[in-house]
């Protein structure tokens, strides 16, 4: 058995009086491609923003590479977590977001090489290499001394994803990455995410509702409803093949909406 490199151990998650994650159980061994999908509300994005340490549980725990994410011993107690500890156990995580989340005034190669130099402490050179190599792959060499507000909406994405590739994550999660994005400018960004996922040992979640994708680059995929986890399995098994009537009818408003 492969030891995961993330694990959520009976995790809730209540905004006030709604409980939006019910009890969630979830192992990911390094290099798994995970999709999620669901109905909005159901908790996806809210598990991946934990995992970020943007939203914390009300309860449960949740490990990376085996350190608890939310919480640290101190004089032989387990106290929440302070800034410094979720720094150091989420530096393996990295996120791209559905709104790019760029910084306006700098360029896209200076966008890049905040992280390498700020949090990783490399040098210019060193960050301005990497950063360079990461939007060549991205397809990005020949805007790199744009600004965000020249580019499109599908070329800012690939722009968030080479930042968050740049800090060599062991996971990557995606927030509906496609889904502030035209129709037609969709294909290159799953293109970005389908040669990551091909190439790359990083673990990825992808909260996504692009089911001809998830067929393709997932290794499970996860139906949640009403903050559980009601489906799991291969992509075929959940997306094709699964008898869940509340999965069937979720996937046949998609298959309507096309």
């Amino acid at each position: 058995m492969v030891e995961p490199i993330v694990q959520f151990k009976d995790v809730h998650k209540s905004f006030g009086e709604f409980d939006v994650l019910k009890g969630i159980d979830l192992n990911i061994a390094p290099s798994e491609k995970i999709c999620i999908i669901g109905p909005s509300g159901s908790g996806k994005t809210t598990i991946i923003r934990m995992l970020m340490t943007l939203e914390e549980p009300t309860s449960g725990d949740i490990y990376v590479n085996d350190a608890n994410l939310w919480k640290m011993e101190r004089a032989g107690k387990m106290v929440p977590a302070n800034e410094k500890h979720l720094r150091q156990v989420r530096g393996d995580i990295g996120m791209v977001f559905q709104h790019f989340n760029l910084f306006p005034h700098m360029t896209i190669l200076d966008n890049c090489m905040v992280g390498p130099i700020h949090v990783k402490k490399e040098s210019k050179d060193e960050a301005k290499q990497h950063s360079e190599e990461m939007l060549k792959r991205v397809g990005l060499e020949e805007h790199m001394d744009k600004y965000p507000s020249q580019l499109s909406g599908g070329q800012k994405q690939r722009v968030a994803m080479a930042r968050a590739l740049v800090m060599k994550p062991k996971i990557m999660l995606f927030d509906e990455v496609t889904s502030a994005l035209d129709p037609e400018l969709v294909g290159e960004v799953l293109e970005v995410i389908r040669n990551i996922a091909e190439t790359g040992e990083t673990a990825m979640v992808l909260v996504t509702h692009e089911m001809d994708f998830a067929l393709e680059v997932a290794d499970r995929v996860l139906f949640l409803d009403d903050g559980v986890i009601a489906e799991s399995g291969t992509a075929s098994e959940v997306i094709e093949h699964s008898e869940n009537k509340r999965l069937q009818s979720f996937l046949r408003r998609f298959r309507n909406s096309d």
